[in-house]
């Protein structure tokens, strides 16, 4: 048998080669602009605690601004001690009448701080 030896001639492949070096470049780049303009998007928007005139921190005593109803005009002040802090609500404990205790989360916009009310 003869072996017969295909003779395949060498293409430059310095032009593919950079034409892909060239798109991977683009790609790049156009993600790190895409990085460098969505940065500041990627900021907390929301309402945080801490630009709250009242400050809450946990361990404070507020008054927790109730109403029993969406509709009604009724709002009963009901004193609380803050538990946690989130970025949208604070969970407050609320004591009962027999010693016990209840938290609930609420809106920072629903509580004062105990020395407003005398």
């Amino acid at each position: 048998m003869l072996e017969q030896q295909i003779d395949c001639p060498i293409r430059p492949k310095t032009s593919a080669m950079s034409v892909k070096l060239f798109q991977i470049t683009l790609v790049i780049l156009i993600l790190l602009i895409d990085l460098v303009i969505a940065f500041p998007s990627l900021a907390e928007s929301t309402l945080s605690l801490t630009s709250n005139p009242n400050n809450f921190r946990v361990g404070q005593k507020v008054i927790w601004l109730y109403k029993p109803r969406t509709d009604s005009s009724d709002v009963q002040k009901i004193p609380a001690e803050i538990v946690k802090l989130s970025s949208k609500q604070v969970q407050i404990k609320v004591y009962k009448h027999n010693n016990e205790f209840v938290n609930r989360w609420v809106n920072p916009n629903k509580l004062e701080n105990s020395t407003k009310i005398k």
